[in-house]
């Protein structure tokens, strides 16, 4: 029913639990795969795992802060590749502090990595997008009900939403663009919320569990997939029934 034969994917936070995920789900299907991330030992290790998948990988050290870094990422991977059919950001980091201890760059920061970086990746590869292809960009629950200790992460998480909408009114019909909210999805990012909150946050999840990265990844292959040809400027919320719409 999937099929993603000949088409190429850029993946930010490639060496993170989701980007990793869905990474390796993708590179079944035969695909290119640019993996990029900030840390490339990390990334290395990423793309000794999909060493035996058949896909053709890249690793790329990529700064979503620096709009340089992006646009030079994107280079590489046209240069091998030739274009860009499917891009999936989920690079992104998830300090705790409360507003009242929060200094300028704290907030300068996360902004800087959260919402610059979405637009600064973005805007690199929309020249080099070829026809029926997607953006996939990482939202979060916490963008749409606010989240206790970060409220910097919870107003970047909104702002990536709200943009990623109106690129998709700017990029059709060539380009699908739509957002993957996780909930409460066990990964290194959220090691220090699930040792302090774990068992309330479980206890109020429908599902009585929390999420897995491959889980979000699934959600991420259908949106960049023809399964989901209709569908632009969406949300997929992947939370267990924590929060619903």
């Amino acid at each position: 029913m999937i099929s993603f034969a000949q088409k190429t994917f850029l993946i930010t936070g490639a060496a993170g639990g989701i980007g990793r995920a869905t990474a390796l789900q993708i590179a079944q299907h035969g695909v290119g795969i640019a993996l990029c991330d900030i840390n490339m030992d990390a990334l290395l290790k990423v793309r000794d795992e999909l060493s035996d998948s058949g896909a053709d990988v890249t690793c790329h050290h990529t700064n979503v802060t620096d709009v340089a870094s992006c646009e030079k990422t994107v280079e590489e991977v046209v240069k091998h590749f030739g274009q860009i059919d499917h891009l999936v950001h989920s690079a992104g980091i998830y300090p705790e502090i409360k507003v009242a201890d929060m200094s300028d760059t704290n907030w300068q920061q996360l902004m800087r990595v959260n919402l610059d970086g979405t637009f600064h990746i973005c805007r690199a590869v929309i020249p080099h997008l070829g026809k029926n292809s997607s953006i996939v960009n990482l939202a979060s629950m916490a963008g749409h009900r606010g989240s206790y200790a970060h409220a910097h992460y919870s107003a970047s998480k909104g702002a990536v939403s709200s943009f990623s909408k109106s690129l998709a009114l700017e990029l059709a019909p060539n380009t699908r663009v739509n957002l993957v909210a996780p909930g409460i999805i066990e990964t290194a990012m959220t090691s220090s919320l699930l040792q302090k909150k774990g068992q309330a946050l479980l206890d109020s999840t429908p599902l009585k569990r929390f999420g897995t990265a491959d889980e979000v990844a699934g959600a991420i292959i259908f949106l960049c997939s023809d399964l989901a040809s209709f569908i632009s400027g969406e949300t997929i919320h992947v939370n267990g029934g924590l929060y619903i719409v």
